[in-house]
């Protein structure tokens, strides 16, 4: 555990940033740090807005993974607290943060779900995509402090496992829900559908 603690922190201080370090650069790592993870909202309601089941059953399939893999990572974060690089003085931080517990990193998890699950639906463009952005916020946060390196495989390990319990779970309902919710959704927007602004 000691050689991969310290490996972790090695690693850790070659990415992160230092006052060396150019001003543009760190505010374009606090920027992709802090709202590059708006991509997740915007995309699976661009998704359920794209119409077609095959599209919509995706996006509920990828927010119930990306919830479940969160829910996980809670779990992990009650039972083992690791401390946040700047909670024991290792580095520079560039982000105000609480200092909860590090591992895994909750904006790397979400995305690694997201862009798994897009991935195995067959989104393969989008998926990439996400997971492009996935590994620009890894390397963010760590640039910047926040997160040790091993936070973000820790935040991968935990994204494939909620991928595999999902399908599991999807299985036993998954079109079900998706249907309950077209339902919900045509009926709360009828108006707006009827006027041809949102699709059925």
């Amino acid at each position: 555990m000691q050689a991969i603690e310290t490996l972790n922190r090695t690693v850790f201080l070659a990415l992160n940033a230092s006052p060396a370090t150019p001003e543009w650069l760190i505010a374009a790592g606090v920027l992709i740090a802090n709202y590059a993870i708006l991509l997740v909202p915007v995309l699976l309601v661009s998704l359920w807005l794209a119409g077609g089941d095959e599209r919509r059953a995706l996006a509920v399939r990828a927010c119930l993974v990306g919830l479940l893999a969160l829910g996980i990572n809670q779990v992990i974060g009650i039972a083992w607290y690791h401390p946040r690089p700047f909670a024991i003085g290792v580095g520079h931080t560039f982000l105000a943060h609480a200092p909860d517990s590090s591992f895994p990193s909750d904006h790397a998890t979400l995305l690694s779900a997201i862009s798994f699950t897009l991935l195995s639906g067959g989104k393969r463009r989008t998926g990439l995509l996400v997971l492009s952005v996935d590994i620009a916020v890894a390397w963010a946060r760590v640039f910047i402090g926040v997160h040790w390196p091993f936070d973000m495989v820790g935040a991968a390990i935990v994204a494939l496992l909620a991928c595999m319990l999902g399908s599991a779970l999807w299985r036993f309902g998954g079109m079900t829900v998706t249907r309950a919710l077209i339902t919900v959704y045509r009926k709360a927007l009828a108006m707006t559908i009827g006027e041809r602004w949102l699709r059925p």
